[in-house]
């Protein structure tokens, strides 16, 4: 068996400044989140590293990014850089393979340089990298539905309450109904598995919609996930759908449209300060409006189903 260490080099990243504390800019900054390729935003700081993969050490321990673009890296994470030329997508493989190696770190065994270097690969990897067609695959997938060019600047947004453009309702079940593994999906307050925690008995069981968005309000507070089937969920989930009055009904394009918009909230909720139905009601959502200063639904549909790999969705 080869080891990680035959391709790459692997550093602490050298910025140790909180994040918060620096300037809005145009450099992107690595830490060590799970979301957004690690970028926790845009900040006026010179880039350390460009065409290297980042692994967290702390928080999301074991999170593993490629990064084509120069970027800064803090001291939350290790920095993978290669030893040799390689493409992006031999590169993404890596990336893989670290990402399936996170069930080896925890808070009592945290990433270290070391540990990754040693990180096992089949004595074949160089040939495999090698003869990836990854590109040729990608393409086959990253075609999109439309290909209408669609712009934000000739866009007007427009702040709204949650309950002036959504119906709102709130997770019956303190305790969860009867498995039953042919039955429908019950949503928990978590951020895995589209928020399916088992699949419950449908008879006798209060049932949720098909086409809705499915929010924790407490637990993993903010994640959200649109349910394409019909389910039902726990008083720890808010359930989301179009308010009747626009007469038009949420698919997968909208939803995924709106769901970043909902989890940039995640930050204002916690514990002690939980996502309840009363105060979703009055949160606040920026959404882009029509000549009539309506949420502009159809824009975004067109919107997602003009990005690469909308077809797929």
């Amino acid at each position: 068996m080869l080891k990680i260490s035959e391709y790459f080099t692997a550093n602490y990243g050298k910025i140790k400044e909180p994040f918060g504390n620096l300037a809005e800019g145009k450099t992107p900054f690595i830490s060590s989140g799970d979301f957004d390729n690690g970028v926790t935003g845009f900040f006026d700081v010179q880039p350390t590293n460009k065409n290297v993969i980042t692994v967290a050490r702390t928080g999301s321990i074991g999170s593993s990014f490629f990064h084509p673009y120069s970027c800064a890296i803090n001291s939350d994470c290790i920095i993978l850089e290669p030893k040799q030329k390689m493409t992006q997508e031999q590169m993404l493989t890596v990336v893989t393979l670290l990402r399936k190696n996170i069930f080896r770190y925890s808070y009592a065994r945290k990433v270290t340089p070391k540990r990754l270097l040693n990180t096992k690969i089949t004595e074949n990897f160089n040939d495999y990298l090698k003869n990836l067609n990854i590109e040729g695959k990608i393409k086959k997938l990253s075609k999109s539905v439309s290909e209408k060019e669609i712009s934000f600047s000739d866009r007007k947004w427009k702040w709204f309450t949650y309950q002036e453009v959504f119906d709102i309702a709130k997770g019956h079940y303190n305790n969860r109904p009867e498995i039953d593994e042919n039955g429908i999906p019950f949503i928990s307050a978590t951020e895995n598995n589209n928020g399916i925690t088992d699949y419950v008995i449908k008879e006798g069981t209060k049932v949720f919609p098909a086409k809705s968005i499915t929010v924790s309000n407490d637990g993993s507070v903010g994640n959200a996930f649109y349910q394409e089937k019909e389910f039902t969920c726990s008083h720890s989930v808010n359930v989301i759908t179009l308010s009747k009055k626009y007469g038009k009904e949420l698919n997968q394009y909208i939803a995924l449209f709106l769901i970043p918009l909902i989890q940039k909230e995640k930050y204002r909720f916690g514990y002690g300060f939980k996502w309840r139905i009363e105060r979703m009601k009055e949160s606040k959502i920026k959404l882009p409006v029509d000549k009539n200063g309506n949420p502009d639904w159809q824009f975004m549909e067109d919107y997602i189903k003009s990005l690469p790999y909308s077809a797929e969705i």
